[in-house]
């Protein structure tokens, strides 16, 4: 799972940076954000120290977002910074367990922050990241498809990305066989800023 969503990030980001015109690219793109959001989910369920993880992708979002604000032209927070945000709203939640107000304020306020503040899929990716932690296998598919719904008819954007939890929630024996084929740790953490940084020195060299 971890080699496709680099692949997919990749082929999305070429798209971007080097072919704009291609949505073709964009589209295959779209698988990498889901995957990502999934695995984030199942690092902080198997974290045995939730402080050093949240640290490490701290480090990594600042570490990454030079080179994307340099790759892509932008002052926008790079994806990390959602996942990021996600990891700690989590947190949120798991303690406020019994304060369903709490729990609430945060959702809202995350979200509106995810879009006030432009973090890269925004507001969309922060509640996908909730519906996968949250969600039952057997209702992913459901809530997934009604928040793309929701996008598409209230903004017109869309994601094509339900695909991608209908494999996760419909097949599980896939999912777990995949999830135990792992990429090494170092190419795992340093792939988004290395793959950025490659992208934009050749576009600013050609």
């Amino acid at each position: 799972m971890q080699w496709i969503a680099m692949l997919t990030m990749l082929i999305d980001h070429i798209g971007a940076v080097f072919f704009p015109d291609q949505q073709w690219l964009r589209i295959i793109g779209r698988i990498a954000f889901p995957l990502y959001a999934y695995l984030m989910v199942i690092g902080y369920q198997r974290t045995r120290s939730y402080t050093k993880y949240v640290l490490r992708v701290a480090l990594l979002a600042a570490i990454s977002q030079p080179m994307y604000q340099w790759a892509f032209d932008t002052k926008h927070f790079n994806i990390i910074v959602t996942l990021l945000v996600g990891l700690l709203l989590f947190k949120l939640m798991d303690a406020a367990a019994k304060k369903p107000i709490i729990q609430c304020l945060g959702v809202i306020t995350a979200l509106f922050a995810a879009e006030w503040f432009s973090l890269d899929y925004g507001a969309y990716g922060l509640a996908l990241m909730l519906i996968f932690r949250y969600a039952s296998r057997e209702r992913m598919v459901l809530y997934h498809g009604l928040l793309e719904l929701l996008y598409l008819l209230v903004w017109g954007i869309q994601f094509f990305s339900l695909i991608v939890t209908c494999f996760i929630s419909f097949l599980p024996n896939w999912v777990k066989k995949v999830d135990q084929i792992n990429v090494p740790r170092w190419l795992w953490r340093s792939f988004y800023p290395l793959h950025l940084l490659i992208i934009a020195i050749i576009f600013y060299n050609i």
